[in-house]
């Protein structure tokens, strides 16, 4: 996972957690990716969008690992913005990215390929339904993983709560943990 070297940079306070998750995804062979929140990136200037590593990127490092692996990466955010946005990072990796203007909970719903790395990071922590989202999230998806498949929740703690403990009760284990992200698998 040499390409990941150039995604470890100082701001990226979630790096480590992503390096992990892409390495172990790679050991399980997994290619089919499903993201909720695409990276947005911030303004510079009035016009240009650039790289926010404090918001981890991870539509990019996503869009290049299923390069690499020969595997496809699905993405869904509810702005449009955003998604243009997105867009612009990953476009040396278009296709192998399909970006999806929708609210998560109802893409999972009517997802319908089997799922080998959920990422769940839409609706951001400091709103007061995001936990239940990220349930509600888990709960329209849990179907679609198998017994290879890796979850990563985003924002521990402030929306993982609900989520990780559905999930472990469905058979799910933590494999990783930081400050910021869980890591579960199938037992």
């Amino acid at each position: 996972m040499i390409f990941l070297k150039k995604y470890d940079v100082i701001k990226n306070i979630r790096f480590g957690s992503f390096k992990f998750a892409l390495e172990e995804a790679s050991k399980r062979n997994l290619k089919i990716i499903v993201e909720t929140g695409v990276a947005r990136g911030k303004k510079k200037f009035l016009f240009f969008s650039k790289i926010n590593w404090k918001d981890g990127m991870s539509t990019l490092m996503f869009s290049e690992y299923a390069h690499l692996v020969k595997g496809h990466l699905y993405t869904c955010d509810i702005n449009q913005k955003n998604i243009n946005n997105a867009k612009k990072f990953t476009k040396r990796f278009k296709d192998k990215v399909t970006f999806y203007l929708d609210d998560s909970v109802l893409f999972l719903k009517n997802f319908d390929k089997k799922i080998d790395f959920l990422f769940l990071d839409s609706l951001d922590g400091q709103h007061p339904n995001a936990a239940e989202h990220q349930l509600n999230e888990i709960k329209n998806s849990i179907n679609r993983l198998h017994n290879r498949s890796l979850v990563l929740l985003d924002d521990k703690g402030i929306k993982t709560n609900l989520s990780a403990k559905y999930m472990v009760n469905h058979g799910f284990k933590i494999i990783n943990e930081t400050n910021k992200q869980l890591l579960l698998a199938f037992r």
